[in-house]
């Protein structure tokens, strides 16, 4: 799968969006009501208004949208003939962007027929501008839609999704709370390791998933703890971007199956679930990978290079679940109040994303899924 798009980067990078947009004389602007009042993006408005001869705002896209979400803003849109779709946000807001882009050409699929899995033949020309540093989602061929009907999430998969521009501002990303800045710094995380390990892995991803990571380690704590460090911002807005175009030539494996029912059904933000599931998951994984385990750690900022792969496996297994409570999220589902009766649905609902499981570098049973789950109930461990 090629990455066409053309990206800019760096702090003010959004001052020369207007270059892009030449000619653009009718175009879709779709974030949220939040990421709407940081300056900066009021600041993109403005400016967009200034060159843009009519500029259609969607404002309404929820953290987790389900496809009522979209078909509710397809059914709202003014017009659907437009010549450009703006996506400014998290992966969600991005997602549906891409979605919009799809279905705002005359004669495309419904957004029924794409969640059946007829593919789009086309779409509008579209900028995503991410706004937090975790999906990477203007990187995939992805949009993840919430299915409540099925307590479950689906995604719509097309490389014709693939925006044809990026802008990674990282002054668009300093206002992001720090347990955002986290749980969506884990979630670049997830996308690495597990391209990084996956059945499909191949050259292209591993590269990908190299760079990332090794921005991902020297730069998600500060950028926690520094929400104003531009260089710790843009480094995790370049290790999102390189989880998505992992994604993009791989595909994620046990975290991200084990996590949607957590998002379908108990509305556990993605981050967080993908966070409380990384080192259990690992875990997991590590005996089937462990020459990359140990490449990844090698990558680590106070790697000892000393150890054998063998024990360099381990330890990025403990560094994992070290991160996740240096950044204070989530360990375990008692945190969140989910209790063990749960576990047959969770087993049940991560078995059937089979399109990620059959990605994990090792053979994955009902036992297996249930004894990661087990590991998210401390209480019931002491």
């Amino acid at each position: 799968m090629n990455i066409n798009s053309t990206v800019l980067s760096g702090y003010q990078a959004l001052n020369d969006v207007s270059y892009l947009l030449q000619g653009t004389q009718k175009a879709l602007l779709v974030t949220d009501k939040n990421i709407e009042a940081i300056p900066a993006v009021q600041t993109l408005i403005r400016q967009l208004r200034g060159q843009i001869t009519t500029l259609h705002l969607v404002n309404s896209v929820p953290p987790e949208p389900s496809q009522h979400d979209v078909a509710a803003i397809v059914a709202a849109l003014p017009t659907r003939d437009i010549d450009m779709v703006i996506g400014v946000g998290g992966g969600s807001v991005l997602d549906v962007a891409k979605l919009l882009s799809v279905l705002c050409v005359a004669g495309a699929p419904t957004l029924e027929a794409l969640l059946a899995g007829e593919k789009p033949q086309t779409r509008t020309a579209s900028l995503l501008i991410p706004t937090t540093a975790g999906t990477g989602s203007e990187a995939t061929p992805n949009a993840i839609l919430a299915i409540p009907e099925k307590e479950t999430k689906v995604g719509i998969i097309s490389p014709v999704m693939l925006p044809d521009y990026v802008a990674l501002a990282p002054e668009l990303t300093t206002s992001m709370p720090a347990h955002i800045a986290s749980s969506t710094g884990i979630d670049a995380l997830c996308h690495l390791i597990e391209c990084f390990t996956a059945t499909v892995a191949n050259p292209v991803s591993d590269n990908y998933a190299l760079i990332g990571m090794k921005k991902l380690f020297a730069s998600l704590e500060t950028a926690v703890a520094e929400p104003g460090n531009l260089q710790a911002r843009l480094d995790m807005l370049w290790a999102s971007y390189y989880g998505g175009a992992a994604i993009a030539h791989a595909g994620t494996h046990l975290v991200h199956a084990m996590s949607y029912p957590l998002g379908g059904k108990y509305h556990i933000p993605h981050g967080v679930a993908n966070a409380i599931l990384l080192a259990p998951c690992m875990r997991f994984v590590r005996p089937a990978a462990v020459a990359k385990f140990a490449q990844a750690y090698d990558l680590l900022p106070d790697a000892d290079a000393s150890l054998d792969d063998e024990a360099k496996s381990h330890a990025l297994v403990a560094w994992f679940a070290a991160l996740v409570k240096r950044l204070r999220l989530p360990a375990s589902l008692d945190e969140l109040g989910i209790g063990p009766d749960h576990l047959p649905y969770l087993v049940e609902a991560a078995l059937e994303v089979q399109r990620l499981m059959k990605n994990v570098p090792a053979p994955v049973s009902a036992d297996d899924v249930r004894d990661v789950y087990l590991t998210l109930f401390p209480t019931l461990n002491q």
